[in-house]
């Protein structure tokens, strides 16, 4: 695995192992020679995850619109940012440059692009491995509605299970670079006709 995309926070959040899981998270990527693409901000999680990565001589590619490049957050110091139009643009190329995807915490920035990208694995245009830093447990009560949503089939399982967990962020990198793609059949609940 050459390259993972990381989506997370532009804030560093309330609690303070977040910031320390994105610095944990660089740490481990680096040390396996995987390179960072992610969002090219400078602030929050998003800054730490690439500062760590680069401070360690990793690969770290920032992609980012001009409107956010004109309210100041770019990582400006990066030797690879890429400042592209639409945000649609901005989640195609990360997603063209990388071979897995990680959200850590984060907003609803956060949550769009990891779905976005899940959503594609569950269509099958793309066999991408898609996993969730759940750090202090962020993400149980979104994996608890997932759960639901299996329940009540609008979810299959198959599609649940596309989703790859874990609090610690070396762990969660093993299963990314382990991962073996499932052929998913998305369409309907033939079952419910």
């Amino acid at each position: 695995m050459k390259r993972i995309s990381v989506f997370c926070g532009s804030s560093p959040g309330l609690r303070s192992e977040y910031m320390l899981a994105a610095k944990q998270l660089g740490e481990a990527m680096a040390s396996r020679s995987i390179g960072l693409v992610y969002g090219g901000a400078s602030v929050g999680l998003m800054g730490e995850v690439a500062r760590t990565v680069e401070s360690l001589g990793g690969e770290v590619i920032g992609v980012i619109p001009q409107s956010l490049v004109d309210k100041e957050v770019a990582y400006r110091e990066l030797n690879d940012l890429r400042v592209v139009g639409p945000m649609h643009e901005r989640k195609a190329l990360i997603a063209d440059l990388v071979e897995g995807f990680i959200a850590m915490p984060g907003g609803l920035g956060t949550l769009e692009e990891f779905f976005e990208v899940l959503t594609w694995a569950q269509l099958g245009i793309h066999q991408k491995p898609c996993g969730l830093l759940n750090i202090a447990g962020y993400y149980d009560k979104l994996l608890d509605f997932l759960d639901y949503a299996v329940e009540q089939r609008f979810v299959k399982d198959i599609h649940r299970s596309l989703i790859l967990v874990d609090a610690e962020p070396k762990r969660l990198l093993d299963s990314l670079v382990s991962y073996q793609p499932v052929i998913v059949d998305k369409w309907l609940d033939r079952e419910a006709r």
